[in-house]
């Protein structure tokens, strides 16, 4: 109550005595195209105040006398300005500054082009925020050849991203794997539409729907504390200070499976009402047809240690993407003091999928080689307008936000949001049917564990029906957002700028899967797959290699077609083992509130310090299993636990161009939500399972320290190199026991009395806290216009080099015998990542062929060594090209994955593949039109 006391006591104070004094606010704006500039430094000579810009390039200063000021604003890239601006009490104090790119007269820079004004927007903010931080702008985005914004996220130093179908999908910051990480869109926290974890999935969102991507490697207090490696900020375009029409469209080829792709994009924004309404719409269509080849492997350990092939799967993939997106901004100035502003974003994926997979498994070792089953399944969907023969995942993620920013007084202004946020994800009809092969005499090459083949004699008129499934999965997610912020002066230093911020936040959260799955028993007998509508698929171009011959499929024509719904030709059975330990609802309920101060001590050096309070409620209800197939009931938990996570972050200005920063940050990461959830599945019989979620896990906390060292250069570019240390308590990893026993069934779930399991040394599989892990590494960054080379054709060069290093210890993690395994590294921890691209620009034509390159990492524990699954490196190489024809009219082309990089793992040791999927480069050629 006494801090509450003398936080009121203070802002009425300020209050009253701001009277005295006025506000001035403004915008800076590029005078050739009109675009705001944010991150810009404005600074008053008289008095040594000085603001940056925010994200559409307005400014504020607070608290300013009446009288003539001088007026100057920096910015990379940019000719630095002044002017002389007089202030009353009582009138609209407001003005644009406008500002000229660098003339090729002055000695240390060139002509600016397009590539090289968004990188200067990008640095600009990366240098003013008093964080550690990457920014990225949309013209950085557009130079690469990125279709999504997880691609265009695999070149920041430090990022890497887990691969889904040949697109960048699920984000590694510093080595940390994305359960640790944090997706904002406009600064709330994006829903995740995957049914198992808080993963927002980086494919969905297209790259030409967001101006800015910001990386948050360090926290402040005013942001949500569920970011250890760090938070990834979507910005969305604002509305323009003018007209602006923009159209892209584009078509491309996808060698694997000769087939097209189609691009169109559209932004339109303008000011009405005397430039109080700003609207900006942006909309997005991709439509690309492509596939995968597949092989993937499982591995076992004979009687004497040695590596052998239990299973071998070869896949081939037909897949449909659609992507659409739109967005729509709009914020309205009721006056200099007021604004108000709504924002939405609507973003629908279709996923078509067609997998025929034949596998080789139950492989075992006789006197006279080897024997095993043969499995072939067809995986598509029932034949409808929606699924159209395909297994249907449509995502859709969609965020509404209103908020007003608010300047109070001469000396107090105040921001509040509030948002609506949800993702889904359902798989409707999706069918299965599979035809068997026991007791096959088998080959088996396994001499080359990287590329391991098993053959079988192909006898169709052998293969019987093993099953027709079809099932229908949805998951959902629902996040409701509010938070309020004021800010005032305080500052302990005269003569020097000082700022307290204190806000609330509040986010309600709402999970569920709800999955459902049958099996279909045919009521006359369907005969051998040689009697049925088949497809044979040879070797012949499969990207793994041509040994592997996918071979003869149920067409999903057929599949497609089966009237299963007729109960005169099939007998529907539900199938509970497929989803009654799946399904889940999960409740949450976070508060939170924060103390922010920023001083300076001098104008070289300032500092943050503050703390944040988080008390999370969650309340869930999973379902209590026996035998798979049997459910004993529902089982309710709940809990709840407060985090307080003080900050502290300094900031150098050794001189205009060169910054040093320090911080010591908290953070955290909640859970999963099925690792949450309190279901319950004990399998008896001679299997003796038991798989169990954990309520009870807590929260991984975080302790982070952080240097950097950036150096601008005036002809933009950066130079910067940092180191960073982590320690993470209560880790989550996943803990396996097979000497689990009745009695430890008793003590761990005391609740769940009335079905026990029967038997002892079961295996016991559940997620656990672990003790602690250190992360540790350095990230350097070089980036400029080689603008100091003679002669016009070097001087447009530009080179972009980034390279980090991240290494960890884990402890706390036992095996399956309940022994601590030595020297164990955090899962998603890669070693080495590197990024690096070569450009050429002039003010026609721009190029650029850029690598990213992610060394081999642990990605998910097993019960011991053997059974440990890694990540195998990357080396990705792209490279694309523009040419203005005119002014306003582009014509650009691009490829992706010119070394066609598997997605790759490995079980062990790198020579023992467990997956290696292939996808072939893809190109793009299209016009942009800018107005």
């Amino acid at each position: 109550m006494k801090l509450i006391s003398i936080i009121l006591f203070t802002l009425l104070g300020t209050f009253v005595y701001g009277q005295n004094t006025t506000v001035l606010t403004g915008k800076v704006i590029d005078e050739a195209d009109k675009f705001s500039l944010p991150g810009a430094t404005i600074r008053i000579a008289e008095g040594n105040r000085y603001t940056v810009s925010g994200q559409n390039g307005t400014f504020e200063f607070l608290d300013l006398p009446e009288g003539t000021y001088t007026i100057s604003v920096v910015y990379l890239g940019y000719q630095p300005t002044r002017s002389k601006i007089s202030v009353k009490r009582g009138q609209k104090n407001y003005a644009d500054l406008m500002l000229t790119s660098a003339s090729s007269t002055l000695s240390e820079v060139t002509v600016m082009g397009d590539m090289l004004k968004g990188q200067a927007r990008a640095l600009n903010q990366q240098k003013n925020n008093q964080n550690i931080s990457n920014v990225i702008s949309s013209d950085q985005v557009g130079r690469f050849p990125d279709a999504n914004i997880g691609d265009a996220l695999k070149r920041v130093p430090g990022i890497t991203m887990q691969n889904d179908q040949g697109e960048a999908r699920n984000i590694i910051i510093r080595g940390l794997a994305p359960n640790l990480n944090s997706v904002t869109l406009n600064g709330d926290r994006i829903p995740s539409a995957e049914g198992d974890n808080r993963n927002v999935q980086m494919d969905l969102i297209p790259a030409d729907m967001i101006s800015t991507i910001e990386v948050n490697k360090t926290l402040t207090p005013d942001m949500d504390a569920d970011a250890i490696g760090g938070s990834v900020n979507l910005i969305t375009r604002a509305s323009p200070n003018g007209q602006r029409i923009s159209a892209t469209l584009a078509g491309g080829y996808g060698p694997i499976r000769e087939k097209g792709n189609y691009t169109g994009g559209l932004v339109y924004g303008n000011r009405f009402a005397n430039n109080k309404i700003g609207v900006v719409l942006s909309a997005s269509y991709n439509n690309n047809r492509f596939g995968s080849d597949n092989v993937e492997g499982e591995w076992k350990q004979d009687d004497n240690g040695d590596a052998q092939i239990s299973e071998m799967q070869i896949r081939k993939y037909d897949v449909q993407r659609i992507r659409r997106s739109t967005a729509l901004a709009f914020d309205y100035k009721i006056n200099d003091k007021h604004m108000l502003y709504a924002n939405g974003m609507y973003n629908w994926r279709d996923d078509r999928e067609n997998r025929y997979a034949v596998a080789y498994k139950d492989i075992e070792a006789t006197d006279n080689g080897y024997t095993g089953v043969i499995s072939r399944e067809t995986k598509g969907g029932i034949d409808n307008n929606t699924n159209r023969k395909g297994r249907l995942e449509r995502q859709k993620v969609q965020n509404y936000g209103v908020g007003g920013e608010h300047i109070l007084s001469s000396k107090i202004d105040l921001d509040w949001s509030a948002n609506l946020a949800t993702a889904s994800e359902f798989r409707p009809n999706e069918r299965y049917i599979g035809y068997e092969q026991e007791d096959v005499s088998l080959t088996v090459d396994f001499s080359d564990e990287r590329k391991p083949l098993v053959t079988g004699g192909e006898n169709l008129q052998s293969y019987s029906l093993d099953a027709i499934t079809e099932n229908e999965d949805f998951t959902e997610e629902t996040e409701f957002g509010a938070k309020v912020n004021i800010r005032f002066p305080l500052s302990v230093i005269s003569g020097q700028k000082g700022r307290l911020r204190t806000g609330l936040r509040l986010r309600l959260k709402d999970k569920s899967r709800d999955n459902m799955f049958y099996s279909y028993e045919p009521n006359a007998d369907f005969g051998s797959l040689g009697d049925m509508p088949n497809v044979f698929y040879p070797g012949t171009g499969f990207q793994p290699g041509d040994k592997y011959i996918p071979g003869n499929f149920i067409t999903n024509d057929y599949l497609g077609g089966l009237d299963l719904a007729n109960t005169d030709l099939f007998t529907q059975e539900a199938d509970p083992t497929e989803y009654l330990t799946q399904n889940y609802q999960a409740n949450e309920k976070i508060f939170a509130g924060y103390v922010r101060w920023d001083q300076d001590f001098s104008s070289k050096f300032s500092a943050i310090l503050g703390a944040r309070v988080e008390h999370t409620k969650i309340d869930y209800v999973g379902n209590y299993v026996v035998d798979e197939d049997e459910l004993a009931g529902e089982v309710n938990n709940k809990n709840d636990y407060t985090n307080v996570l003080p900050s502290v972050s300094f900031k150098y200005k050794a001189n205009e161009s060169t910054v040093l920063r320090a911080a010591f940050t908290t953070a955290l990461a909640r859970p999963n939500y099925y690792a949450l959830a309190p279901y319950v599945s004990v399998i008896g019989g001679e299997d003796l399972e038991v798989f169990a979620g954990n309520p009870n896990l807590n929260a991984t906390f975080s302790y982070n320290f952080d240097l950097m060292a950036e150096h601008y250069f005036r002809s933009v570019g950066i130079l910067s190199g940092g180191v960073f240390y982590k320690n993470l308590q209560d880790f989550i990893y996943t803990y396996r026991n097979n000497q689990y026993t009745t009695a430890d069934f008793s003590r761990d779930f005391p609740s769940q009395q009335n079905v026990i399991p029967v038997g002892d040394n079961y295996l016991f599989v559940q997620q656990r806290n672990g003790d602690n892990v250190d992360v540790y590494g350095f990230e350097l960054a070089f980036q400029r216009q080689l603008d100091f080379l003679p002669g016009r054709f070097l001087k447009g060069l530009g080179v972009y080099l980034n390279y980090t290093n991240t290494n960890s210890k884990a402890k706390g993690i036992t095996n399956e015998d309940g022994e601590e395994r030595e020297g164990m590294k955090l899962p998603g921890a890669a070693p080495h990542m590197f990024n690096g691209s070569l450009s050429w620009e002039n003010n026609k034509f721009s190029s650029r062929i850029s690598l990213n390159y992610t060394s081999s990492y642990l990605d998910e524990l097993g019960g011991e060594t053997f059974e440990d699954r890694y990540y195998d490196k990357q080396l990705f190489v792209d490279a694309n090209a523009a040419y203005k024809i005119t002014p306003r009219l582009r014509i650009f082309a691009e490829a992706n994955n010119l070394t066609n990089q598997p997605l790759r793992y490995f079980q062990g040791v790198s020579a023992r593949t467990m997956q290696m999927e292939y996808y072939q480069a893809r190109f793009n050629l299209g016009l942009k039109f800018d107005l």
